[in-house]
C-alpha cells in the first residue's frame, strides 16, 4: 500500500543515526490540531514583513548547464534552519495495567508506597524534528504546521548553531504551514520566487536536517505542478511534485530554484516504506506568502468560498455535455443560500473560467477561490444546456470547521442482493425514506441501485450498489420506467450523463450506451 507521510523523525535518530539506516524512523511526536497566537507578535509583525529585505547576498543569476551549485548553495543554506519540538508524553489508561482496585485491594497500602496502584510511569518527553526558512530579517520563519503541531517547546537552531527559543504566531492546518518568531534581528533570509512562474523541468535544491544528520542539500528538478495526494481532509493542495531527495526531517525545509529564491516548502512524501523514492511535494512558495501574510498580521487565515461543489470534466463528461473541449468543472451540488445559489448558479452548469482565468481543474478552482478574501465579487463564465452564460459572485467565508462534503468513507449498510436486468446490467428501485437513510442519501427523489452486473455498461461507468440516481441528461427520474425512458432518449453517439449521489456526495457518471 502507498502511504503519504510527512519527512520528519525524532531527534533521538540524529543521535544514534547509524541505529537507523535502513529503519523508518519515527514521526515527529506530536498531536495536531494546536493553534498559538501571540498577540505582541502579531500587531508588529505586519509592517515589519512588508518591509522584508531579500537575503543580503545578491540573487545569484539563473545557471544552465554548471557542474556545481556551491555558489546557491552558500547563499541560501544560511535561512535554512532546524526546529526542535516536544511535548510532554500522553498516558492512556490502557498503559496502566494496575490502576484496577482490585489490585490495591489485593496487595495494599505497600502495593501504592511502591509505586503501584495506577501512578503513571515516568516517561520522556516527545521530541520532534523539523526544518524551517527565514523569511524576516527580524526573526520570522516559515515551516510547516504538522512540525509545530501540539508542541509545548519549539526550538530554533541557526546555522551558526546558536538555539533559540521560538514562539507560534500562527498556524494553518489546511494548508500544512506555520509562521514562528524568535528574538533576533539581522538574520539572512530567503527572498520567495513566483512560484506560479516555475515550470515543470526546473533543477531545485531540497535543503533541510533529514534523519538529525544534520543540514543536507539534494537536487533534483521540479516533476509536476499542481498535485494533489487525494488525503480527502478538505486541506487546500497544490504541489509542486519533485524528485529532489527529501526525507524525515525535511518537513518545513526549503525547495529552491537556482537564483537562490525559495519556490516551495517541503511537506509530503509518496513512499510505500516511508524513505524517499524520488517522489516528493512542497508547497508553492504563493501559496505560502498568501497564508504567511494572514498569520503574522492576524494570526488565522481568511478564505473566499462560492458555496458549490465540483467535479472535472474527463472526456467522456464533455461527450456527455456535448463540450468541444474536455476543459472546465461541472457543478455538482450548490450550497444551499450560498452565494453562488443567490447568484443564479444551477446544479449540473459547467464552469469555464474565474475572473477571465481558465479552469484547469476543480482542484485549481478551489484554491483559486480560496485565494481570495470573502466579498471579492468574481466573475464566472459558464455554459448551461448548451448557452454560454456570465455571473457574478460575491464570495463568502469559509467556515473554519468546513471540510469537504463526503468525507464520511463508512459504507453504505448491506442491502438484499438484486438481480440485475436490461441491456445496461442495472436494476434500480424507488427511493423510500427508509432507503435514504440506509443509503445516507440526502435526495429525496431518484431511483437507488440495487444490484450492476459487473461485465455490464454500468459497472465500467463506476455505477456502484447504493448509488441514488438523481437524473439523466439533467431530467429527474422516480422509478425504473422514468430511468429507461431518460436513458433512450439520450443523443446517438453521446454518453448518457447521470447525476448521482452516494452517500450523500453528488457525481456525475457518463454512462455508454450498449452496443447492439
Amino acid at each position: 500500500m502507498t502511504h503519504f507521510t510527512s519527512p520528519r523523525d525524532t531527534r533521538r535518530a540524529a543521535r544514534s543515526y547509524a541505529a537507523a539506516v535502513g529503519v523508518v524512523a519515527a514521526l515527529c511526536g506530536v498531536a495536531a490540531g494546536a493553534t498559538w497566537r501571540d498577540a505582541s507578535a502579531v500587531q508588529a509583525a505586519g509592517p515589519a514583513l512588508a518591509a522584508a529585505a531579500p537575503a543580503p547576498a545578491p540573487a545569484a543569476p539563473a545557471i544552465a548547464g554548471v557542474s556545481s551549485y556551491a555558489t546557491v548553495v552558500d547563499q541560501v543554506t544560511p535561512s535554512v534552519v532546524t526546529i526542535h519540538v516536544a511535548r510532554k508524553p500522553q498516558v492512556s489508561p490502557a498503559a496502566l495495567p494496575f490502576s484496577d482496585p482490585r489490585f490495591r485491594e489485593f496487595f495494599g497500602r505497600e502495593f501504592d508506597e511502591r509505586g503501584g496502584g495506577g501512578r503513571p510511569p515516568r516517561m520522556p518527553r516527545e521530541e520532534g524534528l523539523g526544518s524551517g526558512v527565514i523569511v524576516n530579517p527580524d526573526g520570522y520563519i516559515l515551516t510547516n504546521h504538522h512540525v509545530v503541531a501540539g508542541a509545548d517547546r519549539v526550538e530554533v537552531e541557526l546555522s551558526d548553531r546558536r538555539v533559540l527559543t521560538a514562539t507560534v504566531v500562527g498556524d494553518d492546518a489546511l494548508s500544512d504551514l506555520a509562521v514562528l518568531k524568535v528574538q533576533a534581528t539581522g538574520l539572512r533570509t530567503m527572498p520567495l520566487a513566483d512560484s506560479d512562474k516555475a515550470r515543470v523541468g526546473d533543477v531545485v535544491l531540497a535543503i533541510g536536517n533529514p534523519l538529525g544528520v544534520g543540514q543536507t542539500v539534494t537536487s533534483g528538478i521540479i516533476s509536476a505542478k499542481g498535485r494533489t495526494t487525494a488525503t480527502g481532509d478538505g486541506s487546500f493542495q497544490d504541489f509542486l511534485q519533485t524528485d529532489a531527495p527529501i526525507n524525515r526531517g525535511n518537513s518545513g525545509g526549503a525547495l529552491v530554484n537556482l537564483r537562490g529564491e525559495l519556490v516551495g516548502i517541503n511537506s509530503q512524501i509518496m513512499s510505500p516504506t516511508g524513505g524517499n523514492i524520488g517522489i516528493g511535494f512542497a508547497i508553492p512558495s504563493t501559496m505560502a506568502h498568501d497564508v504567511m501574510t494572514q498569520l503574522v498580521e492576524r494570526g488565522t487565515v481568511r478564505r473566499g468560498m462560492l458555496g458549490v461543489f465540483v467535479q472535472p470534466i474527463t472526456a467522456d463528461l464533455a461527450r456527455s455535455l456535448n463540450l468541444a473541449e474536455p476543459h472546465g468543472a461541472i457543478v455538482t451540488q450548490v450550497s444551499e443560500d450560498g452565494p453562488a445559489e443567490r447568484a443564479g448558479v444551477e446544479q449540473g452548469d459547467v464552469l469555464l473560467s474565474l475572473d477571465g482565468k481558465p479552469i484547469d481543474s476543480s482542484n485549481a478552482l478551489r484554491n483559486a477561490v480560496a485565494r481570495l478574501q470573502p466579498g471579492t465579487k468574481v466573475t464566472l463564465d459558464l455554459v448551461r444546456d448548451g448557452a454560454r452564460r456570465t455571473v457574478t459572485v460575491p464570495l463568502m467565508e469559509r467556515p473554519a470547521n468546513a471540510g469537504r462534503e463526503g468525507d464520511d468513507e463508512d459504507a453504505a449498510p448491506a442491502r438484499k442482493p438484486a438481480k440485475p436486468s436490461g441491456k445496461y446490467g442495472l436494476d434500480v428501485e424507488p427511493l423510500t425514506p427508509d432507503i435514504a437513510r440506509q443509503v445516507k442519501a440526502k435526495a429525496r427523489a431518484g431511483v437507488v441501485v440495487a444490484g450492476v452486473d459487473p461485465a455490464g455498461p454500468a459497472s465500467e461507468a463506476g455505477i456502484e450498489p447504493g448509488d441514488v440516481i438523481v437524473s439523466v441528461n439533467r431530467t429527474r427520474v422516480a422509478d425504473g420506467d422514468q430511468l429507461k425512458a431518460a436513458l433512450e432518449h439520450t443523443p446517438s453517439g453521446r454518453p448518457a450523463l447521470l447525476l448521482i449521489e452516494r452517500r450523500g456526495e453528488s457525481h456525475y457518471i457518463p454512462l455508454e450506451r450498449p452496443s447492439a
